[in-house]
């Protein structure tokens, strides 16, 4: 363990025992889970954007093939149908400009 001296404002360190004695934890020990959250999140975002710039139209396309064309299951239909209609031409727009180009925005990142 390393020690770190660290300057709050006032009203975040009285927000931050508040939070801390209302899970019944030390101010440490919010503090030390807090930054953990913070960094897992940030290195989420890298190795998922690190994953995607890996992808291929041609893999997406292959993987595609395989969801079977079905309705979808209750409770996960579009909102409505003006919307779907909308995302339907986004994502035909969106094949035809990688067709032109040969590859689709998520290849080329």
């Amino acid at each position: 363990m390393s020690a770190l001296s660290l300057r709050l404002p006032a009203s975040l360190h009285r927000k931050i025992r508040e939070l801390a004695e209302r899970d019944d934890i030390s101010i440490n020990q919010f503090i030390a889970t807090a930054v953990a959250e913070k960094a897992a999140a940030l290195l989420t975002v890298e190795y998922l954007e690190e994953r995607g710039g890996r992808g291929t139209a041609k893999l997406f396309d292959r993987l595609l093939a395989r969801v079977p064309d079905v309705p979808p299951v209750p409770g996960d239909e579009w909102p409505n149908p003006a919307r779907q209609a909308h995302a339907l031409q986004r994502t035909r727009r969106a094949q035809r400009k990688g067709k032109s180009r040969g590859t689709s925005r998520a290849a080329r990142g």
